[in-house]
């Protein structure tokens, strides 16, 4: 099945689905996976913050696939860019990346170095409310991720899902919207597309791809977990984050009730810790970012499965949904 939209068309991608920036899972093996199977793989600038090193993982796509692919730079709040960064993105514009996604707190002070190079690299920013989204738009973003409630990771405190937050976005914003959050089969893709959007973003589902490094227990939980099984921690120190609904964070829920300092809870949330579980398969003792759609994932494929089964299954619910009307 070919589909065209707008973000195809930018991105010069052959299907309407992006790979999200998965923090400690965003490397090049997988995104080349995603990438190759037609659809837009993405590497997270955090595993390589040395500026020699992204590039050399910038090359590790380029050495598994000659097609479009992204860099996620998570920008954080209330913290002004400092050189490093902006290293990093001279990098990105010299390797010539394709595409890059900011996420997090505001891009302003990316804005300027992004526009000036427009005719080399598309700009996608993650945004979770459409106040974001809009401001974004005009600093000049060519497409928005809206963000729902569902996402793993960090989603807006609003509580909107994505039905509604990717719905209003496409309808006040120009440029092409890509929804997030629990979306992870041809049903979500036809869904957004319905409302308006012209993609979709997927985290949890590339988790439990055969690509992804993560532990395989932690693959297996994904499979097997119900979508009520996720949690939200972290709203105590103003960082709110959706996770598996294991022990870490029932532990870190616990301790926040009591008034725990971040210091304290360090030593339950730490990304350290959340590394070396998805390393050792000890899916409790670390925060395990992962979204409802688990309660859609059944089994584990490789990425082109998972795109194809997802482009497949969007044809056939489209012709479903053809033949509802009366003739």
């Amino acid at each position: 099945m070919i589909m065209k939209t707008r973000m195809t068309e930018l991105l010069g991608i052959e299907y309407p689905i992006m790979q999200g920036g998965m923090q400690h899972l965003g490397v090049p093996e997988l995104a080349a996976a995603v990438s190759e199977a037609g659809g837009l793989g993405t590497i997270n600038v955090t595993i390589y913050p040395n500026p020699e090193d992204l590039r050399k993982a910038i090359r590790a796509v380029k050495e598994k696939t000659s097609k479009p692919f992204a860099v996620n730079i998570s920008l954080i709040p209330s913290l002004r860019p400092g050189k490093e960064l902006f290293d990093q993105v001279a990098v990105i514009l010299e390797e010539g990346v394709p595409a890059v996604e900011t996420a997090g707190a505001s891009p302003q002070e990316l804005a300027d170095v992004l526009n000036a190079h427009k005719d080399q690299v598309k700009w996608i920013h993650k945004a979770a409310c459409v106040k974001h989204a809009k401001k974004a738009e005009s600093m000049g973003a060519d497409l928005i991720t809206m963000a729902g409630y569902e996402v793993a990771g960090h989603p807006h405190t609003d509580g909107v899902g994505t039905m509604v937050l990717s719905n209003r976005t496409a309808r006040e914003v120009k440029v092409p919207v890509l929804a997030a959050g629990g979306i992870a089969d041809g049903r979500g893709l036809l869904a957004a597309l319905s409302l308006g959007c012209e993609g979709i973003v997927m985290g949890t589902r590339f988790v439990a791809s055969k690509e992804c490094w993560i532990h395989q227990n932690h693959k297996d939980w994904i499979v097997n977990a119900a979508e009520n099984e996720t949690t939200l921690c972290q709203k105590s120190i103003r960082n709110m984050v959706r996770v598996a609904d294991n022990d870490a964070a029932k532990k870190c829920l616990e301790m926040e009730a009591k008034g725990a300092s971040l210091e304290e809870l360090m030593s339950v949330i730490s990304g350290k810790k959340g590394k070396a579980a998805y390393e050792n398969g000890d899916v409790n003792s670390g925060l395990f970012a992962v979204g409802p759609a688990c309660g859609l994932i059944h089994e584990i494929q490789s990425c082109k499965e998972i795109i194809d089964g997802i482009m497949a299954e969007a044809e056939q619910e489209l012709a479903r949904l053809n033949g509802i009307y009366a003739k």
